[in-house]
């Protein structure tokens, strides 16, 4: 628990009987490598927070797959629309490596709610932070090209190309395989310079 704790104790500290009321609301579970977590169109009742291995978020675009973002150990994990309005969900999420998850379901939540305001503290900032990543993201896309894209993700994500496949992160980046891989070779040869 301390992996969930820990990381929950930096926006919010709890105290011992909120850290018992949080042990007692969550599961543990594991999926292996490739394995989806959450499909499109199911509604998600479920909140989760990532605290080992990495997941992809994707769109079924023509029965392509396209990767809009990726989560990592710390982060919590929500199809935001679906889980608020009841509706089906347009994304998906899957494991890239073996992962862990803490799950928090709806009603769970609405318990802790209630519990304690300090997870009502948690649950704005988890949005929040959702919210800015996504506003980041759209602003890239906008005001910035691929190659741009290319070496922020470098600089801010770098360890990713060590664990996500590349077709993943050209996916991601907007462009194809092969243009990754020829604006990887232009970046290496500008950084050598």
């Amino acid at each position: 628990m301390d992996e969930l704790i820990e990381p929950i104790n930096t926006y919010v500290p709890l105290n011992p009987e909120e850290r018992n009321w949080l042990r007692q609301a969550v599961v543990k579970q594991s999926y292996r490598k490739h394995e989806v977590i959450f499909s499109e169109g199911q509604v998600a009742e479920e909140l989760y927070f990532l605290v080992k291995g990495c997941v992809r978020l994707y769109y079924d675009v023509e029965g392509n797959d396209k990767t809009a973002f990726f989560y990592t150990e710390g982060k919590f994990i929500c199809a935001g629309e679906s889980y608020t309005f009841g509706v089906p969900a347009r994304e998906s999420y899957q494991a890239i490596e073996d992962t862990e998850l803490y799950i928090l379901t709806k009603p769970a939540i609405e318990k802790l709610l209630l519990a304690s305001p300090k997870f009502e503290i948690l649950a704005r900032i988890a949005v929040e932070d959702e919210l800015i990543t996504y506003q980041r993201l759209l602003a890239s896309f906008i005001t910035k090209s691929a190659e741009q894209r290319y070496v922020e993700f470098l600089d801010t994500q770098g360890e990713l190309f060590q664990r996500v496949p590349q077709q993943y992160i050209a996916s991601f980046l907007g462009v194809s395989p092969e243009t990754l891989s020829r604006i990887k070779a232009r970046v290496h040869k500008k950084r050598l310079s």
